[in-house]
């Protein structure tokens, strides 16, 4: 099993569980866990055994985002001479960051977002690009940028208008308020809030473990399914489901789905 600096991973029951891990740093990722985060995701994608990710932080919070020596780093393009080739490497190193945001996207098993306390900055990118996201009462949510003298810039304006009211999107953006728990509930941004950390674990580990028990195939499937349907038109979705169904429709699960219903027993996915 992949062994991450920056993380700690844990698989039980199917279901991964993945910790931010710099908590003296209130889990702020530098170039170096910025990097091991877009492996970790790959790696989960890929492994077999894991059928759904539950993301959470070590320590007194969530994740305070990008770390500021990430941010002060980009100075070093200052050295290259040649405008064109500065932009032009500034650029991908932006590419490269909303990349890894998007890795979390891609990552064909559903991933749950846990958070407490503080989720800052690029940690909203980060629940953004999760499927579900609970939280606690003491948790906040702020798009910080805007008092940094940066516009988002790897995911958070993409995202999160599809995920909550775009005036209240708006609002975020341009204030960097915080938005506590239970107002976090009430603009939809997490489907709960749970008065600590160990009770939202306790749900969110019911939530995962329910997945997990579900037809992996099938899981996966409806993950594209959702996230294609966000992107585009209703015909051209239903357009695109009536191929995937014809192409995935006949797998074992399907029959060991019936089986299990008409046997009133607990089916049994392969991974």
């Amino acid at each position: 099993m992949l062994s991450p600096t920056f993380f700690s991973l844990e698989i039980k029951n199917h279901v991964a569980y993945l910790n931010f891990d710099r908590p003296e740093k209130s889990n702020a990722l530098h170039q170096e866990a910025w990097d091991e985060m877009k492996t970790v995701f790959e790696y989960l994608d890929q492994d077999p055994e894991v059928r759904c990710v539950v993301l959470g932080g070590a320590g007194k919070h969530f994740c305070a985002g990008i770390d500021l020596t990430l941010l002060m780093d980009i100075n070093k393009f200052n050295n290259i001479k040649c405008e064109g080739r500065k932009r032009e490497a500034v650029r991908k190193f932006i590419y490269e960051l909303q990349d890894t945001i998007t890795a979390i996207e891609r990552c064909r098993k559903p991933v749950i977002a846990a958070v407490h306390s503080a989720c800052i900055g690029g940690g909203v990118d980060i629940i953004a690009a999760c499927d579900m996201r609970y939280c606690t009462e003491n948790a906040y949510f702020c798009i910080k940028e805007i008092d940094l003298g940066l516009v988002a810039d790897i995911g958070t304006m993409q995202r999160l208008p599809k995920i909550i009211n775009p005036g209240i999107m708006a609002e975020m953006a341009y204030t960097g308020r915080n938005v506590e728990g239970r107002e976090a509930k009430e603009i939809q941004l997490v489907n709960q809030v749970y008065t600590d950390r160990e009770t939202m674990y306790d749900a969110v580990t019911k939530v995962a473990e329910m997945i997990a028990s579900k037809s992996p195939i099938v899981v996966r499937g409806t993950k594209e399914i959702l996230q294609y349907t966000r992107d585009h038109s209703v015909e051209e979705s239903l357009r695109y489901m009536g191929t995937y169904n014809a192409a995935f429709l006949f797998s074992e699960d399907i029959q060991e789905a019936f089986r299990a219903q008409m046997t009133k027993e607990t089916p049994q996915f392969k991974d």
